[in-house]
């Protein structure tokens, strides 16, 4: 049956950074070419800094990197981290993918930088997106440092199906009626199979990929790198792991840039009602500006009337999708998926006109794009990534289950009077059924986060990001002690990658210089 890529969690809570936006761009036009000559191997090894730490962790804390060459004048490696830091035992031991770029400059030391999520790849991310991630500056005054998080990529990674698999698993056809009793047990039980064979393929590594863990990972990292402090940029659940980093290891901050900030203290549904409301603010946003121009789908209309034809569009879908070229069903949840996935960046709202217009003609194609960018599936059907198996390994393990029917139907109520183009069903009733079926419970922690004597932590927050709501990086502001809070006046994802002046200036200057900029600081375009 198609299904939401989401299902089992709120549809929403992907906070991925706003390259999978401008990765749908490139998949819509050129494609993407990727450089495979071996590039010269400057500073082969890394010297970890000198440091105490627990007894146990020697092992972790000392080992040498050695880097090699990996193309486009990269560097790549692997570290070796205890799958479970409370109870470390060389037998279990994971393996983390780095990938570095040396300073063009005189370097300053590393630069981590986290992309999102969660689920997203760090080492991608550096090696492909690198102009994209930071600038030039950046570049020339920091090794510029990605890595696979625990369960991600080239990292000890999240299993579950193969390509073939899981576009059954996300796409096959179901005979049922949607939201009947047979398709609600039908999902049930495939989403049961599916956390099976997670189970299976992945093993006791689905116990620990929590955003805990991966903090202890990166302070790793940072001592092995040679750092004595940690200078950090995350992107949307890259906030996370920074806040939940200077939280921690509060002495080991150096200078930490939070873009897209989120809120420890929200579980799951609180996480969905606020995106759910936030992507309802970006859907107007884009349908004001299609409205304004020459070639919108919906001329003629006002933004409500636009947003009472999506609705009824989607529930039209419900009982009769669109079938691709590749034979796949578009149905109203994939091209709910379409919609958020183009509702990250303004880059992308001339490909969501487009899906619009070809839906309207009963075609699929560019819907399905903007959708599969959003799974990482390439056009030829494979995955680049495991960020859907990841995404769900990390949820489940981070936030606590909801069960509670009575509950469930609340929120199902709540999420559905946010939502301005989708209606309820009783498999929302449901709750998250994958996270309910998980073979490992709540590791994470729902409690905010001070970060008490730390150096000061920028946050950046743009009031139209419909990922990471504003208020998110409000609140995450208050929480730490150190926090200094620059916002962004804009629509979508992010604000260091729109390369707004104010935003580059303000972090630059404290990412290279150490200057701070004034808290509450405003940047407009």
């Amino acid at each position: 049956m198609t299904r939401d890529p989401s299902t089992g969690r709120p549809a929403l809570r992907r906070t991925a950074l706003r390259v999978a936006a401008s990765a749908a761009v490139a998949a819509l036009t050129l494609g993407l070419l990727s450089a495979c000559f071996l590039a010269p191997n400057p500073r082969p090894t890394s010297t970890p800094y000198p440091e105490e730490v627990t007894a146990g962790l020697e092992p972790y804390y000392q080992q040498t990197l050695v880097w090699s060459g990996c193309g486009d004048g990269m560097q790549c490696t692997t570290a070796t981290a205890p799958l479970d830091w409370d109870a470390p035992d060389s037998a279990d031991d994971i393996e983390l993918a780095l990938v570095r770029h040396l300073a063009s400059g005189t370097p300053q030391g590393s630069l981590f930088i986290n992309p999102g999520g969660p689920g997203a790849s760090g080492y991608d991310f550096v090696h492909d997106s690198l102009d994209f991630a930071v600038d030039s500056d950046i570049q020339a005054a920091f090794d510029v440092v990605g890595w696979d998080p625990r369960g991600v990529g080239r990292s000890s990674a999240v299993q579950c199906l193969d390509g073939t698999d899981l576009d059954e698993y996300l796409f096959g056809d179901s005979d049922a009626p949607v939201d009947s009793p047979e398709y609600v047990a039908e999902t049930t039980k495939e989403t049961a199979e599916f956390v099976d064979a997670c189970t299976e393929r992945t093993g006791r590594l689905l116990e620990f990929v929590d955003t805990a863990s991966t903090v202890h990972d990166l302070d790793m990292l940072r001592a092995i790198v040679g750092d004595r402090r940690l200078n950090y940029l995350g992107y949307s659940y890259g906030s996370d792991i920074g806040a939940q980093y200077a939280d921690r290891f509060p002495d080991k901050v150096g200078r930490l840039v939070l873009d897209g900030a989120t809120d420890s203290t929200l579980d799951e549904f609180d996480v969905s009602l606020a995106q759910t409301a936030a992507f309802g603010d970006a859907l107007r946003a884009y349908l004001t500006d299609c409205l304004a121009g020459s070639d919108c789908p919906f001329a003629g209309e006002t933004v409500d009337e636009s947003i009472d034809d999506i609705a009824v569009l989607l529930k039209r879908l419900e009982s009769a999708p669109l079938r691709g070229d590749d034979g796949r069903e578009l149905n109203a949840s994939y091209l709910s998926t379409a919609i958020q996935s183009a509702l990250y960046s303004e880059e992308t709202w001339p490909y969501l006109s487009d899906a619009f217009t070809e839906i309207k003609a009963g075609r699929s194609r560019t819907a399905f794009l903007l959708a599969d960018s959003y799974v990482d599936r390439d056009e030829d059907g494979t995955y680049s990534s495991n960020f859907f198996e990841a995404f769900i390994a990390i949820t489940c393990v981070d936030y606590p289950v909801e069960t509670d029917p009575a509950v469930l139907a609340e929120q199902r109520d709540e999420i559905a009077a946010a939502d301005p183009i989708s209606e309820p069903d009783d498999l929302s009733a449901l709750g998250d059924l994958t996270c309910q079926t998980w073979p490992y419970r709540f590791r994470g922690q729902l409690a905010p986060v001070t970060g008490a004597g730390a150096a000061p932590i920028v946050i950046l927050g743009t009031t139209g990001d419909p990922a990471t709501p504003y208020q998110w990086a409000q609140a995450l502001s208050t929480q730490l002690e150190s926090a200094v809070l620059v916002t962004y006046v804009g629509e979508g994802h992010l604000a260091y990658d729109e390369r707004d002046p104010c935003i580059v200036k303000a972090v630059d200057d404290y990412l290279i210089r150490g200057i701070a900029p004034d808290d509450g600081l405003t940047c407009t375009p």
